[in-house]
């Protein structure tokens, strides 16, 4: 068999992609391996929302590059959104054999046989129907405890600074009978957690059925299987959502709703089709149905034309709402954006810098602040191996996406346990085995 080695960068979209592609390559004789060095096919599956993402792997394409000189016929392939978005340019390079974007796939077992010196190949073709909802991924998780089933594609949206819609397609929702079955598949795996993936899940839609029932019907095919999914769009979530994880006690309390500036000036800019009063108003009604759920984001810091004032207005709203996590960048201008050819990409590197830095901390502060409300407080976790700092100890998240720490030599991965919090520094929280 042919060995086949793919590295992955950006979100776990393009992580469950992953294991589409060796899924679909597997059928055709090549095999999985994590040693470059005896690939037969060289692969990195890409993200483009940020432009440090894609010069990371034109850095990477080189180091692949060394392979296919030192070893004849070696394949080098460049995969997903930065293959979509660059498709000339990476063939242009001469280092690449194989250019494919997110809903090609299914091609390339006829793209590898194609390849000839001096002739790559290449197809970018964007689906309106395309799932891969009859592939039976390979899964990546080396533990065999969480999988993503990815239920959508694709987004409607165009916020302005998002190159998401030009690199991934149409919105188009997975039929939800594949989605119910491949849960079940997961949990006769072994696999104890899966993750619903989709740009914006809360617009998800096949034949009668919303999201709301499609949580309800996958928590209630495989009630022993805890549920997580991602990600929430504040402008579609839904009451029926809150009330179904709510009422469901395998659907975890965590929802990464994100909200990108606390400015209404900025929001409007950025199309994000809600306001911050709106944004408040789902959170009230999040904690109103789900005391306990934590609530992340993602922030963008120095957007065009952002102020001192818009600034400050996002602060005010972190502080108002009380993260316990966030993902934080400043604006990086991606071409072929509504933001790029209307928006002058004017805040100076420095300023960016120094607002993004001063989001951190206030993060950082908050984040702190939400684990010392857990001490002393129960959680049910779900063990997914030994601790990166100690062998005695076992590590897993809980509902709330937190990671948890504990001396434990009697369970392992896969295996649900009751923790009680004793401690929190930044992240993770040091726990007890209850019982003990």
């Amino acid at each position: 068999m042919k060995k086949l080695y793919i590295e992955t960068y950006g979100c776990q979209m393009n992580v469950a992609d992953t294991e589409v592609v060796f899924s679909i390559l597997g059928k055709v004789g090549y095999e999985r391996t994590e040693e470059i060095s005896e690939a037969d096919v060289i692969m990195a599956n890409t993200c483009s929302v940020r432009d440090n993402a894609e010069q990371r792997i034109w850095g990477r394409i080189e180091q692949f590059n060394l392979q296919r000189k030192a070893r004849r016929g070696v394949v080098v392939g460049i995969l997903g959104c930065m293959a979509e978005r660059l498709k000339d340019a990476l063939l242009e390079s001469g280092k690449v054999d194989i250019v494919a974007g997110p809903d090609a796939y299914r091609k390339l077992p006829q793209l590898l046989e194609a390849v000839t010196d001096g002739h790559p190949q290449m197809d970018v073709i964007l689906s309106r129907e395309e799932t891969y909802a009859d592939i039976a991924p390979v899964r990546m998780d080396k533990n065999g405890v969480s999988a993503f089933i990815s239920i959508m594609r694709g987004c409607n949206n165009v916020c302005s600074y998002c190159v998401v819609p030009y690199t991934r397609g149409a919105e188009r929702s997975r039929d939800w009978h594949s989605i119910v079955r491949e849960a079940c598949d997961c949990w006769e795996q072994g696999y104890r957690e899966v993750t619903l993936l989709g740009q914006n899940v809360d617009s998800y839609k096949y034949e009668d059925v919303d999201f709301a029932k499609l949580l309800t019907m996958v928590a209630e095919a495989v009630p022993g299987l805890r549920l997580r999914f991602s990600t929430s769009n504040p402008q579609d979530i839904s009451d029926a959502v809150l009330e179904a994880m709510a009422s469901h006690a395998n659907i975890c309390h965590h929802i990464h709703l994100p909200v990108q500036s606390g400015s209404d000036r900025m929001l409007e800019k950025m199309r994000r089709r809600y306001t911050r009063e709106w944004y408040l108003q789902r959170v009230a009604k999040i904690r109103e149905y789900m005391p306990d759920c934590a609530i992340s984001t993602d922030v963008i810091a120095g957007f065009c034309s952002e102020t001192e004032e818009d600034h400050r207005d996002t602060l005010s709203l972190f502080e108002q709402v009380g993260f316990d996590a966030a993902f934080m960048f400043y604006y990086s201008e991606r071409p072929g954006t509504l933001a790029a050819k209307k928006f002058e990409d004017d805040v100076d590197l420095a300023t960016k810098t120094r607002r993004l830095e001063e989001i951190i901390a206030l993060q950082n502060r908050l984040s702190l602040e939400s684990n010392r409300r857990d001490v002393g407080k129960r959680f049910r976790v779900l063990v997914e191996g030994p601790s990166k700092k100690s062998a005695d100890d076992l590590c897993g998240r809980n509902g709330q996406n937190k990671m948890c720490v504990w001396a434990d030599k009697g369970h392992k991965a896969g295996d649900f346990v009751e923790v009680e919090v004793l401690d929190c520094p930044q992240a993770p929280l040091l726990c007890r085995l209850c019982g003990e």
